[in-house]
């Protein structure tokens, strides 16, 4: 059964069901916040000592903190896709991709949500960036419909320093309360486009910031350059944070605080050389904190490894709706509804991970536009990277500019260093080749330094979690495990005349190539 019809029969049964639901006003509102490229490091629970965000670490208190959560594939577009249909990121086909045409073959929470009478917007960044190939195939659904809700952008402010988006994202979601019919539940995505690039630069000159208090991970040189990138981040970091707590007390004062679900967490790691679109902890990893009044037991903390593919059907089962039949995800429900601290469910000791092509710029031979295929799993000591075309560059090929990284001011320093500059290395880390394996021992190495896959003594250790990935990604039926994953390098990647550009093809035209090798299947 193909899941355009599965779409039919979930909605027939959400009616028949919706008679043994309890009534609307005891199903809970759902405020999901995520932010554009915030590192789990950045909030101040996990441990920041430069960026401020009280409202993030306020929802921790007074609700439970995940310190396991992870994103399944660390770029906007498949990290978000892997939210919203609750699948992961290597059986999305083309939506395992960055910028794809994303078909109409999936569900999308929000909507199901709506079949089953729930009020549904969203502000700011919802999915993307990609183009939506909606049921009409018409370039009017393409600006109509984002899978994260129906549109609440109108209200603007003027914001404090260049780069900061002008959407007033917390007065949007004012809008959309103020619209919401009587007793009618909500489900409304409150995505900020902050800490995406571009910065003012040295906007923490005007901000009045102290450079001594920036953190710089190991796996940077430590200079005011790069630490002044990271002051520039953390001005947006805290925006994001603002507009959680003026969410928090718009509900606060329409008396819906309690009676709401409130999710914030990061699509991925900061927008630096090796974290965003990268498969290193910092890239992954992601911050997650739920609140929803008495049903959560505040100042918890839960070590359960939880995946974005999870949050889907844990919405479903919060608003007592069964789970989609597309969802492979699982619940986490019991783990916010627990009591206790710590490892709830003994079986949530991993998380799977993955990557194919995120940006352009990556060429393989004749083929333009490849992926950096890699897989990897992360256990609580561990994490191994299976990268499968190790001769492919990481970040994009260099003639192109690197562009699978963001340009910023700690890119360009890392670029100018030459190979007999002490602080090479550096440059290496980000942007070189790297093994086939990789193994890092995360409690000794957070940054992923150390790659331990040659030594011998960590064999055993490699070899079972490598054998672990591949029966596990086996069972998904994951393209690449099963021999056919150069289908992720023929999925167009829409930004043609971008591409076309770059290669200097005026008659580059992926579609028609994919429509060649693999028919007109809509991707």
């Amino acid at each position: 059964m193909n899941f355009n019809i599965r779409k039919q029969c979930f909605s027939i049964l959400v009616v028949l069901l919706l008679g043994c639901y309890a009534c609307a006003e005891d199903r809970p509102n759902i405020l999901f916040i995520i932010a554009d490229d915030a590192s789990r490091e950045s909030m101040g629970v996990y441990g920041s000592t430069y960026v401020e965000t009280p409202n993030f670490d306020r929802i921790a208190r007074e609700g439970v903190l995940f310190t396991q959560a992870y994103n399944c594939n660390p770029k906007c577009a498949p990290a978000r896709a892997c939210i919203l249909t609750g699948r992961y990121s290597w059986q999305l086909k083309e939506a395992c991709n960055h910028n794809p045409f994303l078909s109409d073959e999936w569900a999308f929470y929000p909507f199901l949500l709506e079949d089953a009478g729930y009020f549904v917007g969203f502000t700011g960044k919802g999915w993307g960036p990609g183009i939506y190939r909606g049921m009409d195939g018409g370039p009017a659904k393409f600006k109509q419909f984002n899978p994260a809700g129906h549109p609440f952008n109108q209200r603007t402010l003027r914001p404090p320093y260049k780069g900061i988006s002008n959407v007033d994202y917390a007065g949007n979601f004012d809008e959309f309360l103020d619209r919401r019919p009587a007793n009618q539940p909500f489900c409304f995505w409150l995505g900020t486009k902050e800490p995406h690039r571009g910065y003012g630069k040295d906007n923490w000159k005007l901000d009045g910031r102290d450079l001594n208090k920036v953190q710089v991970p190991a796996y940077y040189p430590d200079n005011l350059t790069i630490r002044g990138d990271l002051a520039d981040y953390a001005i947006e970091v805290e925006w994001y944070d603002r507009h959680i707590g003026l969410a928090l007390q718009q509900l606060e004062q329409r008396k819906l605080l309690d009676e709401t679900v409130i999710i914030a967490t990061s699509d991925h790691g900061m927008p630096f050389p090796r974290v965003k679109g990268q498969i290193y902890d910092d890239g992954f990893h992601v911050p997650l904190a739920v609140r929803w009044g008495s049903k959560i037991a505040p100042q918890r903390t839960v070590t359960d490894f939880v995946s974005f593919p999870d949050v889907a059907p844990t919405l479903l089962d919060l608003a007592g709706i069964p789970p989609h039949a597309q969802m492979t995800g699982k619940s986490f429900k019991p783990q916010l509804l627990s009591k206790q601290s710590g490892r709830i469910d003994p079986a949530r000791n991993h998380a799977l991970l993955g990557k194919e092509r995120h940006d352009i710029g990556r060429t393989d031979g004749d083929r333009l536009s490849v992926s950096y295929p890699s897989r990897a799993i992360r256990t609580d000591n561990y994490l191994y990277v299976h990268n499968f075309k190790p001769n492919r560059w990481p970040g994009g090929d260099p003639e192109f500019g690197l562009l699978n990284c963001d340009s910023s001011p700690t890119k360009t320093f890392l670029e100018s260093l030459l190979k007999s500059d002490p602080d090479y290395r550096f440059y290496e880390m980000s942007f070189g080749k790297r093994q086939q394996e990789e193994l890092f021992d995360v409690l000794n190495d957070p940054d992923c330094i150390d790659n331990l896959a040659t030594q011998p003594i960590y064999k055993d250790t490699k070899d079972r979690l490598w054998g672990q990935l591949k029966r596990e990604l086996t069972s998904q039926e994951d393209p690449r495990i099963l021999g056919d994953g150069d289908i992720f390098d023929f999925y167009p990647n829409c930004r043609i005349e971008r591409q076309q550009k770059l290669y200097k093809k005026p008659s580059y035209n992926p579609v028609e190539i994919f429509n060649s090798k693999y028919g007109d299947t809509n991707q």
